[in-house]
Formats: C-alpha cells, sequence, structure tokens
C-alpha cells in the first residue's frame, strides 16, 4: 500500500511541476552592439561573435568594433579589436581546441580573401584575458575565399570548401572551385573539385558534414557529393528533389542528423531554399517570390542512396532558415523568409536593401524519429516580433536554450525607416525544461576518449522518473548563413546507478564518429534536459592527430 501510495504521490508531483513550465517562450535579453552575423560558443560563458568591417555601434579604440564575445552572464558584449574583416566568414574548433576562422572580405585585410582569426581556449569566464591572434602577412589560407565552407575533420583540422575569389553581388562568377586544409596539407596547394565546378552559379557556402566514416557530404546548388579527402575522389548523389537549390544566394540549410550506438548511421536533412532557375539574372528576380518548404532526407549508406531523398514539407517555405540540433535529438528550425532570396539589394524590387520579405516568426520542431509527414509540427511554439533574415546568427547556448542574434539586410547599419532595420536585440528561445527542476551533472572529466568508459555524477529532481535518459555529446557548430559548420550530435550509452547518483557512460568509438576537439555534454531525463559541460574529446593534441578508438 505505500508503493502505491508513493507511486501515485510521483505522479501527481510529476504532472504538478510539468504544468509549472513556461513551455517554449521567447526571452529579450541585451545587445549586441555588432550585426552578430557569425556566432561560436567557446566557453561555457561566452560566445564569440563577428561583423563586418562598418559602423556598428560597439565601438573599441576610437573605432567600431568588428568582433565581440557575448557574456551568457551578464547578457552583454566586450568588443575586439579585430584586424582583418571577418565578413562572410567560417570557422571550427581545431583537435587542441583552438578557434579558427577563415576567409575575410578585403578591406583592409593586406592578403586579400585569405585571412584567418586564431582564438585561443579562454578559461576566463567574462572574457576579459581571451585573445582574438592574426597575422595576415603569415598566418592565410592559400586561396582567395570569399562564402566558403569549413568543417572539422577525422584528424582535427579543417577541411575549407568553396567560395569566390571577389565581391559579388549575387552569382558566384569568380569561383575557387577547390578545397584546402588548416594547417595545410598537399604541400599548401589547393585540390581542384569537378562538383563544385558544375554547381555554379549557386553554389557559395557550401553545406558540408562530417560523416562518421571519415568522409565527407558536401551540398551546393541543387547537386550533393560524397568526397573521400584520403583518396580525393568524389562520388556523385542523387540531386536534391524538384530543382530545389540550398547554397547561396538561395539558401536552405543541411545538417546531420543525431548519430546513436551502435552503427552511427549517418541521415542528413536539408530544408528550405529555392526552386528558382539560377540562369536568370538576379535583377530579374523578386523579393516576393515564394521560397521553398521542401526538406529532403537520406541515409547514406548504400541501400539509402539507392532510395534516394525523402520528400516532405516545412509547414511555410523558408529562405534562410536555421536549423539547430536538440540535445533531447530534435531538431529546431528557426528564422528566415517566406519569399525572396540571401544577399542584398540585387533583385528587382528589394524592400529597402532586402532581397527577402515575409519573414517566418514562429519556430518549427523537426522530430527525426516520426513517420513522414508526421515530423514537423509549431504546436506550442511561441512567435517572435524581430524578424531574423539575412546576417542573423543562432546557436544552442551551454544552458540548454537558444541564442539568436544578427540580421542585417543593409549594406551597413541601418535604423532609419526601411523595413528590415539593422538588428542588435538578442533573444533567447528558451524550451520548457528551462523553467523547472534539471537534472544537474557533477564530476564530469574535463577529459574523454575514444571507446572509453567514463561516470558523471548526477542529481536527480524527485519529479523525474528516469524511464528515459540520453547523454548527448554535441559541437554546438559555427553560425553562419543558415548553416552550423561541425555542428554535429553523437548520443553515448549510458546506465543509470541503481541509486540515482551516477551514470556510467561509453564515449564515441573513435575520431570519424566524433572529430577529435571540444564538446558539450547534455543529459536528458523524462525530456527534461540539464546544463551542458565542456569537454575535450581526443588526446587534445594539436592537427593531424593519428586514428584514434576503435573502428566501427
Amino acid at each position: 500500500m505505500l508503493s502505491l501510495l508513493l507511486s501515485i504521490f510521483a505522479a501527481v508531483y510529476s504532472a504538478s511541476a510539468a504544468s509549472d513550465s513556461l513551455g517554449w517562450h521567447f526571452v529579450q535579453n541585451g545587445t549586441t552592439g555588432i550585426i552578430a552575423l557569425e556566432a561560436i560558443v567557446v566557453s561555457p560563458t561566452l560566445a564569440l561573435m563577428f561583423a563586418r568591417a562598418g559602423n556598428d555601434p560597439l565601438q573599441i579604440n576610437g573605432h567600431p568594433a568588428w568582433g565581440a564575445l557575448w557574456n551568457f552572464e551578464t547578457n552583454t558584449a566586450s568588443p575586439l579589436d579585430v584586424i582583418t574583416n571577418s565578413f562572410c566568414a567560417s570557422g571550427s574548433f581545431l583537435s587542441n581546441g583552438t578557434m579558427a576562422i577563415e576567409n575575410t572580405d578585403t578591406v583592409p585585410d593586406k592578403v586579400g580573401m585569405m585571412g584567418i582569426r586564431i582564438f585561443e581556449p579562454c578559461l576566463d569566464a567574462s572574457g576579459t584575458d581571451c585573445t582574438l591572434f592574426e597575422d595576415p602577412d603569415t598566418l592565410h589560407l592559400a586561396e582567395q575565399r570569399w562564402y566558403p565552407a569549413s568543417v572539422r575533420i577525422f584528424d582535427g583540422s579543417l577541411f575549407i570548401v568553396g567560395g569566390s575569389h571577389n565581391l559579388t553581388l549575387f552569382y558566384n562568377f569568380d569561383p575557387a572551385n577547390t578545397f584546402e586544409f588548416f594547417p595545410p596539407k598537399d604541400g599548401g596547394v589547393p585540390r581542384q573539385s569537378a562538383f563544385l565546378k558544375r554547381s555554379l552559379p549557386s553554389n557559395m557556402f557550401p553545406r558540408v558534414l562530417a560523416l562518421p566514416d571519415g568522409k565527407v557530404f558536401i551540398g551546393a546548388n541543387n547537386q550533393t557529393v560524397i568526397y573521400d579527402i584520403e583518396t580525393n575522389t568524389e562520388t556523385p548523389l542523387p540531386d536534391i528533389p524538384n530543382g530545389v537549390r540550398i547554397t547561396n544566394p538561395m539558401d536552405g540549410t543541411a545538417t546531420l542528423l543525431p548519430l546513436s550506438p551502435p552503427d552511427y548511421i549517418p541521415e542528413v536533412l536539408v530544408c528550405g531554399g529555392s526552386a528558382t532557375d539560377d540562369r536568370i539574372p538576379s535583377f530579374n528576380l523578386s523579393s516576393q517570390t515564394p521560397a521553398s518548404s521542401q526538406c529532403s532526407r537520406m541515409v547514406l549508406t548504400p541501400e539509402g542512396i539507392a532510395r534516394g531523398w525523402e520528400v516532405e514539407h516545412m509547414l511555410e517555405p523558408r529562405m534562410m532558415p536555421e536549423m539547430l540540433l536538440l540535445p533531447n535529438g530534435q531538431v529546431l528550425i528557426t528564422n528566415g523568409a517566406a519569399t525572396g532570396y540571401a544577399a542584398i539589394a540585387s533583385v528587382a524590387d528589394p524592400v529597402g536593401e532586402s532581397n527577402a520579405d515575409n519573414p517566418v516568426l514562429t519556430p518549427s520542431l523537426y522530430t527525426p524519429s516520426a513517420r513522414v509527414g508526421q515530423r514537423i509540427s509549431n504546436l506550442g511554439m511561441p512567435t517572435t516580433d524581430i524578424p531574423r533574415l539575412y546576417h542573423s546568427s543562432v546557436t544552442l547556448t551551454p544552458m540548454g536554450n537558444i541564442f539568436i542574434a544578427g540580421s542585417n539586410a543593409n549594406n551597413l547599419v541601418t535604423n532609419t525607416s526601411v523595413k528590415f532595420p539593422s538588428e542588435f536585440r538578442v533573444e533567447y528561445l528558451n524550451p520548457p525544461y528551462m523553467t523547472v527542476e534539471r537534472p544537474i551533472l557533477r564530476d564530469v572529466p574535463p577529459q574523454i576518449g575514444f571507446h572509453e568508459s567514463f561516470t558523471i555524477g548526477v542529481d536527480l529532481p524527485p519529479t523525474l522518473e528516469a524511464s528515459t535518459i540520453q547523454v548527448a555529446l554535441m559541437d554546438l557548430g559555427f553560425s553562419s548563413h543558415a548553416f552550423h559548420s561541425s555542428s554535429r550530435l553523437v548520443f553515448m550509452t549510458a546506465s543509470l546507478s541503481e541509486d540515482r547518483t551516477t551514470l556510467t557512460v561509453l564515449s564515441p568509438p573513435n575520431n570519424r564518429v566524433y572529430p577529435p576537439g571540444p564538446g558539450f555534454i547534455f543529459v536528458t531525463v523524462d525530456d527534461v534536459t540539464s546544463t551542458g559541460v565542456q569537454v575535450m574529446v581526443g588526446s587534445g593534441a594539436s592537427p593531424p592527430v593519428p586514428d584514434q578508438g576503435v573502428k566501427l
């Protein structure tokens, strides 16, 4: 009888706690001072943001700041004195925890669009002692690249893809049809790519995803390929259905869905973009042309590739959507416009200078495990009043909520009577678990190897039965231009001790399933997620590092 009463009490307690949640909700908190068109979480308390060299209001040393650190604890921005212009760049962490951002606009960089910026690991919670290193004379790419993509690969280095040799209003008419690496490989000589050449002219910011066998998936325009870095071979995949294009200036987005043991089978999801014929000159296009609502999904195994893309649709069309992996395995779809294109002032009827119009203000959730046609929903999702169009950034935070900033469909900071002025306000999109009692992680090891068992202390609220437990190892990615470079979620096998205080976890099997470098561990119990704890995955050595762990 006592056990029955306790069970009833626990159920009532759990239902009461769930009803106390505010559900999904937006909160505005702070201003960035720069147009945060790029963002990456660099520590448990800080995100690094970049703008173009312009007229942003945040100042440093007597001039506008082009970069800043956002403090999640104080919701304030601290300016960085950036030497080169990181406008329209990409970046990621290396295996030793160094963060590298590559490419730059032409002014004031002395070496053209080749600059590399280095942000070293920083333990200062406030960011006061954090530094950004630049030396454009000696630290730069082998080829000029504007709007390139990058991803951390199995040896802990960056694989850098495509871009344009020069600034362009819309299409890529002076392409960098090559791959290169940082640190350099091949004697610093870029590799030619037939795929990039045939995917012109709408192929800037290719969507590049590291696969668990060490190869990479690349999507550009409406075409896709698997590239084998070790053999320098490209294997074409089926085109994205219905002529939908997913790369700049027709930005859709893409993500590698969560990888799960024991097989870590890769599936790629691409959403949004445009079915516009890219042979049409940009000045004959319209800001009112509907974007695509299409989502296409493919299993990247021989059998899955033979089946091809599985098509479904978002609840609305989206140009420049953002997709974020969440610790429970769902995918958040947010931001973007229902009509038009990316880029600025290059269509027949821009809205002010925006090539896009009709912002989509309500996020959706994509549930990978659901059936086709039932995966996407905005039930219970809030609606914002801040359009997030071109030059926005979004990232999951270590606290478990979503940081949203930026949006500037103008050449410079514009706060006049245009429909879409420059945006400095920060929003957090809070999941329901942000307003209930959550699991607390203790004694998480600061470094984990591959295929290793380790323990985590955990304090579980009595409201949670622990009927489901998910332990996620996540790279939160580098957000820029509707894509999150190196974003990744690998679920780890875990068991809970009988006294509910300890989790025994098995790390990913090798450095191909999770490329070596920093990550965050989140624990989700009965769909309530803990805050994340930062760890170093692998040896922490500088790239290139040898294979580690065990083969699949």
